[in-house]
């Protein structure tokens, strides 16, 4: 069977840094910092009391009513804006879209955990009858924004979640790839969603020693590769992605913003948490990516990583760059966006992927900001991209995302070649 070539025809998301994808961008490409004052609960008493918070959302400024806003999670929300987006972007002409041929993998980390904190909340105040909404499950699993999105435009195609915590929407990307490449959808609407930040989410990463807590310095907590990193800053938010097959793109005249090369996924096999100190895991992610797309690591312009500033991982990866590229890593664009735009679990492979697209389509890397202190474990000789943002002609990107679990997935994208 010979494979289909996949490409990329339509980008939504909605995340600390912006409502739509130029937002996003242009905020990414200034050195915005996303992170601000908790506002979604009172957070007076958590180690950690900020976060990467969308501003200003209101969900009935994209079209939610309020019944239907009461009647989904805030994660599934902001699933639907991000894949509505992405659906007008491509410009696929709905009515007369084959649309058993058109599936939907949109994953999330730790779905509607809100809904769930709230109902249970709800049943501890106390009452003779244990009372339960008849939408509490429907609103929790992980599954319901695929499953919206599906129903909304009446997509009949694959259709079901991933779930890897931060590797989420990497495999669903992939995932997404792969059903295309085997001629088993024309289209696939793919990407991540989260919205963790609440009491549960910020107090179970309080809990792991993972969030920073540099609550007086909250503007440059995210600081990967810094020495004095101290955790991730906890964001939120959707990226949803079109993909489509080559040649249905170009017989409808599409605008093809990539094409996805390859994908790696892989296991660390070593610890809950931690990632494997020798990089094996991360190394070989990145190797199977490359290699899929036909490629050698001496093609590869920017990787968008997952430098999440936490002390183990930003170490890990640096080591599984060194190891892989050898002399050509020193050539490359490196960069993590988190430090803008924070860690969104499961969504944020999605979000980082649209930056690696928008960094190809406007020669433009954005940067790794709050730079200040070189850690004496980090080879500061590699292009870390820190504090401003360069530019440069990108032809092939990767993008990293390592989660919880050991899970490890990249996935490479490339100027399309006719």
């Amino acid at each position: 069977m010979k494979l289909k070539r996949v490409v990329i025809t339509g980008l939504g998301t909605i995340n600390s840094l912006g409502h739509n994808v130029p937002e996003y961008f242009d905020n990414l490409v200034a050195g915005k910092s996303g992170s601000g004052w908790i506002t979604r609960f009172d957070a007076s008493l958590f180690k950690t009391r900020f976060a990467c918070e969308i501003k200003n959302y209101d969900p009935e400024k994209f079209g939610i009513d309020k019944k239907d806003a009461h009647r989904n999670d805030p994660f599934t929300q902001y699933a639907m804006i991000a894949a509505h987006e992405a659906l007008m972007d491509s410009r696929l002409d709905l009515d007369a879209l084959d649309k058993d041929r058109v599936g939907v993998i949109v994953g999330s980390g730790i779905g509607g955990i809100e809904t769930l904190l709230k109902e249970i909340g709800e049943y501890y105040k106390g009452g003779m009858v244990p009372r339960f909404s008849p939408f509490l499950v429907p609103m929790m699993i992980a599954d319901i924004a695929s499953g919206m999105i599906s129903i909304q435009y009446g997509f009949r195609g694959p259709n079901y979640a991933t779930v890897s915590a931060c590797s989420t929407s990497n495999h669903a990307m992939s995932d997404a790839f792969t059903l295309i490449r085997m001629g088993k959808a024309n289209v696939v609407v793919t990407g991540g969603s989260e919205a963790p930040i609440n009491e549960a989410g910020v107090g179970g990463f309080n809990a792991a020693r993972a969030l920073s807590t540099r609550n007086e310095e909250y503007l440059t907590a995210s600081r990967p590769f810094d020495r004095t990193r101290d955790g991730f800053v906890m964001g939120e938010g959707a990226g949803v992605l079109v993909f489509e097959e080559y040649e249905h793109a170009k017989a409808r005249g599409a605008k093809i913003y990539a094409e996805v090369g390859g994908a790696g996924l892989t296991a660390d096999a070593y610890h809950i948490t931690a990632p494997h100190p020798d990089g094996g895991g991360a190394r070989r992610v990145m190797a199977e990516a490359i290699s899929e797309a036909g490629l050698t690591p001496q093609d590869v312009d920017y990787i968008n990583l997952h430098g999440t500033s936490t002390p183990l991982g930003d170490v890990v990866e640096v080591k599984a760059i060194k190891d892989l590229f050898g002399d050509h890593a020193y050539k490359m664009n490196l960069s993590s966006t988190k430090s803008m735009a924070g860690h969104a679990l499961g969504a944020t492979g999605a979000i980082e992927i649209l930056a690696c697209i928008c960094a190809m389509e406007r020669d433009m890397i954005p940067p790794t900001i709050n730079f200040k202190e070189e850690d004496p474990e980090i080879d500061y000789k590699l292009n870390f991209t820190f504090n401003q943002a360069q530019r440069r002609k990108v032809r092939v990107a990767l993008s990293n995302t390592f989660g919880f679990g050991g899970h490890n997935s990249s996935l490479l994208i490339k100027k399309v070649e006719e």
